[in-house]
């Protein structure tokens, strides 16, 4: 026996079409690539985002088409997704952090045919062009008085492209099932491969990122997403900010912690998400000028783990709840955020502290679990380090054009290559990446649980810890530091700090001092570089154990 309920495909478009309906006067607000702050709504958001489709199907592109995107968080952006998956084509984002190498590749792999591109970009796409095979235009977001002289081949202005639509269209019906959506991986080891979005996946991901144990968006939110749209699927934020009708702030292509805290101010933000290291340079702004936060109440920190002492810093002395959350590219990418659960009541606030540096439960539409070697599953017992799995609907069970081979287990489960704990409440921490635990005499220490605290001491701006060849315990923790602006802290300092908070045998057996510590093309520490750099490092105990 079926069910009697109506066949309504989850669409994108039907998001931006609920946004135009029921909030269509909310404002959307970007600091644009040009300078000025620019201010439309959900309404003309939608209009716009229509005749993007039709001119794309005037050009030519389909169903299953791939159109890049290189671009910062704005109006134009926005309405760019909508309007590539309103044809039935699929959206493409392009990181322009990654090596030209890389891009070269993805964008060739993907077999974009048209780029939308900012005018930032319009120099590396020069550079580049002769290497793409496939793109036939590019779109640049901008008008006729900004539009640059440029070799680009059959480059317009978006504003005039735009303009060739009178915006008599409907959106394209697809399957429900149909790709919409791809971002490529980092690539940290062997090429980035490409993972496929479905409407579907977005749609019901968006649903539950809103919940209020997840994003806790409303209506009568102001959300500013700074974790760029060519992160992880723009962290859905481009979805779930239209659905729930929350007011919409974007950051364009400024995200140091001045320009970020005036937007937060003057457009009475409430909630925010971003990685770690921009909230440092925010809270250092604040810090330096003495300022505070009127009207934010939630910050979503994930991308990479976020040192409890921010976590602190953020709740009592700016008042700023923080959500701790962890995902993936491949995950849409929300897989967890860390909501303070009733069974945690009894807790001490040090405790709590502890928990919230967690990085959460799964939302409805996770499944996960952690096994050992063997793919033994292992006990949610808070203590236990396993291979993290999971499943789910907005869990990718392949890459684009078979990259990488079967990526699932027996049960349907995707290994996503992290190392974690899970209590017995169903909260989960990641202690490290599989290929980054320090294995030492054959028990594991968690490199992020060594970084966190060092982090925590006041004249350390980043740690990294890595692990170094030795021939006693095969491996062992060399702590990298990157002091504060005009701190010159000391060995015997950070370990004298960090002595009693951790067990004896996890202490590094030594600690350096670097300018810089080198990141991703998404903001993470690149332990690959690291490790290279230090590959010929002596332990003082390594010499002693000889």
């Amino acid at each position: 026996m079926q069910g009697l309920m109506q066949d309504w495909p989850l669409l994108c478009h039907r998001i931006i079409d609920h946004a135009a309906i029921q909030h269509g006067n909310r404002e959307v607000v970007s600091r644009s690539v040009e300078g000025p702050i620019h201010r439309t709504t959900y309404a003309e958001v939608r209009t716009r985002a229509l005749k993007v489709a039709q001119r794309l199907q005037q050009e030519g592109i389909k169903e299953g088409d791939r159109v890049g995107t290189l671009a910062w968080n704005t109006w134009r952006h926005l309405e760019s997704w909508y309007g590539i998956t309103g044809v039935g084509a699929v959206y493409h984002t392009v990181n322009p952090r990654l090596f030209a190498e890389q891009i070269i590749y993805i964008v060739n792999h993907a077999e974009d045919k048209l780029m939308f591109l900012d005018l930032t970009f319009v120099p590396l796409m020069e550079k580049l062009q002769a290497e793409l095979k496939t793109v036939e235009k590019y779109v640049i977001f901008t008008d006729a008085a900004h539009m640059p002289q440029t070799a680009l081949k059959n480059a317009v202005p978006y504003e005039e492209w735009l303009n060739e639509a009178d915006g008599d269209f409907e959106w394209v019906t697809v399957d429900e099932n149909a790709a919409c959506g791809m971002c490529y991986t980092s690539g940290t080891t062997g090429n980035p491969k490409g993972v496929v979005y479905s409407h579907r996946s977005n749609v019901i991901h968006s649903m539950s990122a809103i919940a209020p144990d997840a994003f806790d968006l409303s209506v009568r939110d102001s959300i500013m997403p700074v974790v760029p749209f060519f992160h992880a699927n723009g962290w859905s934020i481009a979805f779930s900010a239209p659905m729930s009708g929350c007011k919409l702030v974007l950051p364009g292509m400024k995200l140091d912690g001045e320009s970020i805290y005036n937007l937060l101010e003057g457009e009475k933000v409430t909630m925010t998400a971003a990685v770690p290291t921009i909230w440092l340079m925010l809270l250092a702004h604040m810090e330096t000028n003495n300022l505070k936060l009127s009207t934010l109440r939630r910050v979503l920190i994930g991308g990479s783990a976020c040192p409890p002492a921010m976590i602190e810093k953020f709740e009592e002395v700016y008042g700023v709840d923080v959500a701790h959350a962890w995902g993936m590219t491949e995950m849409s990418p929300i897989g967890s955020v860390c909501s303070i659960k009733p069974d945690y009541g009894t807790f001490s606030k040090k405790d709590v502290l502890a928990v919230k540096a967690k990085q959460g439960s799964s939302p409805f539409g996770v499944e996960m679990k952690i096994v050992d070697d063997s793919d033994k599953d292992l006990p949610w017992d808070g203590k236990t380090f396993g291979r993290l799995k999971v499943r789910g609907v907005a869990v990718a069970k392949g890459y684009f054009k078979e990259e990488g081979g079967k990526v699932l287990d027996k049960d349907g489960y995707f290994d996503t290559g992290d190392v974690a704990t899970i209590d017995p409440f169903g909260t989960m921490q990641i202690t490290d990446r599989s290929k980054d635990v320090i294995k030492s005499g054959g028990e594991w220490i968690s490199s992020i649980d060594l970084e966190n605290l060092a982090v925590g001491h006041p004249k350390v701006a980043e740690a990294a810890v890595i692990g170094v060849v030795h021939p006693k315990w095969d491996e062992r923790p060399l702590l990298i530091i990157v002091p504060k602006a005009g701190e010159n802290p000391t060995k015997e300092e950070i370990l004298g700090y960090m002595d009693g908070k951790i067990a004896k045998w996890w202490m590094p057996d030594d600690v350096t001092f670097v300018p810089e510590i080198p990141h991703t093309a998404t903001g993470k520490i690149l332990k690959t570089a690291l490790r290279d750099q230090f590959k010929d490092y002596t332990l003082p105990t390594a010499t002693a154990a000889e």
